[in-house]
């Protein structure tokens, strides 16, 4: 029986492909360790509990009723945040206007942390605390300055850089400016009666020849759309092998790849089994249902953040990514709303009826009532 000496390490011959925790965009859960990305809408890493944020390695299908567009938005969003933190996107069935359209970026590194009074005619607060119970509370906050009596820091160890947020801020009505060195992959949609193989093609050929430590984001706009795609895309028999391939990927790529995918639910109802099977393959299902009405925000000088609600959100599946579960649907009843700066997805709740005197004369707080109760 051989012995080794305590102070020889042991050898290891596995190799990591974990990424470093360097890697821009990428930074481990709270809960489980994973890596995660941010899909550029705070509200919507949010809602991706309990990692707050979207797994690597996941995929998220966002299913929308009537003719609208707020899953573009998201979609325009998750590219931006993607292009920011210098990951490769690629976009499917678009040109390349669609990428000159992504929303630019308000504020520095630290997003919009330095929000003038006259802005919205809200008084100047930290941002860490003005977004709080918005779901917006997830970006990395500022380092402490170090306090009085503090031992002070080592002169030979280097000053840490500043750390790039996690989530930036973007406002629809910019543009991006494109820094040096983007790289946007448009991935054309074949003509032929199964133009998923390209796709994957293209996908898997970037996938072997990039780094190991680069992220890679796929986006999938309004799939298997007419607009975009062959007649004979949506047959099962080119569908659904396309959907499993996207999902071996996304398992083997699983520290280096994630997916968006939108579809709209007025071509294809959810009560058909071609949709009940992309959301089988999806790891993620959100559900946006616009108001059959027209709503119309209020003026930011009168309501600033207060945007009233647009449509209802439904999360049908979240992603599982540990043993124990991690995901589920979601209980809670929640709006979403599109202003020009940002898309919101908070609790619903209704306003006080017509006549309810006391409701109405009661202070509102966190979208719930509050009355003074007399004893």
């Amino acid at each position: 029986m051989s012995f080794r000496r305590r102070s020889t390490p042991l050898s290891s011959t596995s190799t990591s492909t974990f990424p470093s925790p360097s890697s821009p965009g990428i930074r481990p859960s709270p809960t489980s360790g994973i890596p995660i990305t941010s899909t550029g809408t705070p509200s919507l890493d949010a809602l991706l509990t309990p990692h707050t944020g979207l797994a690597v390695g996941t995929s998220l299908l966002i299913e929308e009723n009537g003719v609208t567009d707020f899953a573009g938005a998201l979609l325009r969003y998750y590219a931006a945040e993607g292009v920011v933190q210098g990951h490769v996107v690629h976009v499917v069935g678009t040109g390349q206007g669609w990428g000159r359209e992504l929303p630019g970026l308000v504020g520095g590194i630290g997003g919009d942390g330095g929000r003038e009074e006259g802005e919205g005619g809200k008084m100047k607060i930290a941002w860490r605390y003005e977004r709080l119970g918005e779901g917006g509370g997830l970006r990395d906050a500022a380092p402490p300055t170090p306090n009085r009596g503090s031992k002070p820091p080592d002169p030979g160890r280097p000053e840490p850089a500043n750390p790039v947020p996690f989530c930036h801020t973007f406002d629809l009505t910019k543009r991006l400016s494109l820094p040096p060195g983007t790289s946007i992959n448009y991935i054309p949609v074949s003509p032929t009666s199964n133009p998923y193989q390209a796709i994957i093609t293209t996908l898997s050929h970037s996938l072997t020849t990039t780094p190991q430590h680069t992220i890679h984001r796929l986006i999938i706009p309004t799939l298997f759309s007419p607009a975009l795609y062959p007649p004979d895309s949506s047959t099962p028999t080119h569908l659904l092998p396309f959907l499993h391939t996207l999902r071996s990927l996304l398992r083997t790529h699983s520290t280096r790849l994630t997916a968006m995918l939108t579809l709209p639910l007025s071509l294809h109802p959810r009560n058909t089994g071609l949709v009940r099977w992309i959301e089988h393959l999806s790891d993620g299902v959100l559900e946006l249902v616009p108001f059959p009405h027209t709503i119309e925000l209020e003026p930011a000088g009168k309501g600033g953040d207060l945007e009233k609600p647009q449509g209802m959100a439904k999360v049908h599946k979240l992603p599982v990514v540990t043993e124990k579960g991690g995901g589920g649907g979601g209980g809670d009843e929640l709006a979403f709303s599109l202003s020009r700066r940002r898309f919101v997805i908070k609790k619903f709740s209704l306003p006080p009826v017509e006549g309810d005197q006391e409701a109405q004369r009661g202070e509102v707080e966190g979208g719930k009532v509050k009355v003074d109760v007399e004893f």
